[in-house]
């Protein structure tokens, strides 16, 4: 195909918003926000905080409405997704781990069974050994430390199969330790499966560490745009 021909950019474009715009009360959480996402790119949303960072992020799976503007996945109106495929092909992981009552396994399944589909053990098995919790399928959700919930959460949103992964600060609960952890386990699944991914942190650093290039909110709106790499030039 023809360098810079237009079919060729849309298929390379997974997530794009337009005009994206959120006003509660008078105040713009989200403030006409234009962004295209490219397959398998790693993007870390920073700014300080109440920039709008994990109201952006609440927006692209319809957590939130919008009340201006529109999101894209891979051309598709988002509003023409039924909310339960959106959220499988947009898994969100969120800052405090949310599982519910039960077996770990149980969480695992859970998802799959809202769409008719049965998560054999060996699957439940598979996912489990990724997150590095092999052995915690019939493990009671009660009983895991804070890092171990964090990596159930991933496998839960991993067993989705989403395209897109939507993390909102996923390690800010956790300890130095654990969040170390976390972050490599993040890097090698996304790599592995060559996801796209959205990460919000208030930390610079760990953008670097995980995103190839960094979007950098203000007030809602983005205020700049660059490589990681470049971070200490960005504003």
């Amino acid at each position: 195909m023809p360098e810079g021909d237009g079919t060729s950019e849309r298929l390379r474009t997974v997530l794009r918003t337009d005009h994206l715009t959120r006003v509660v009360e008078g105040r713009a959480l989200v403030d006409d926000v234009s962004l295209s996402i490219e397959r398998g790119e790693v993007v870390a949303i920073v700014g300080p905080s109440g920039s709008g960072k994990t109201s952006l992020l609440r927006l692209l799976n319809r957590l939130d409405e919008p009340t201006g503007g529109n999101v894209f996945y891979e051309e598709q109106d988002y509003r023409e997704i039924p909310p339960r495929e959106l959220r499988r092909r947009a898994g969100m992981l969120l800052q405090q781990p949310y599982l519910f009552p039960g077996t770990v396994s149980a969480n695992l399944a859970y998802g799959p069974a809202s769409h008719g589909e049965n998560l054999p053990e060996d699957v439940i098995s598979d996912l489990l050994q990724q997150v590095g919790l092999p052995g915690y399928g019939d493990r009671d959700v009660s009983r895991l430390s804070g890092g171990e919930a964090q990596r159930v959460s991933l496998a839960r949103t991993l067993a989705n199969g989403p395209e897109v992964l939507l993390l909102d600060e996923p390690t800010s609960a956790l300890d130095e330790s654990s969040q170390l952890g976390v972050e490599e386990l993040i890097c090698r699944i996304v790599g592995e499966r060559q996801l796209t991914c959205l990460i919000v942190t208030h930390d610079r650093a760990q953008a670097v560490r995980i995103a190839g290039r960094a979007v950098v909110l203000e007030a809602g709106r983005v205020v700049d745009s660059v490589p990681t790499s470049e971070m200490k030039h960005a504003r």
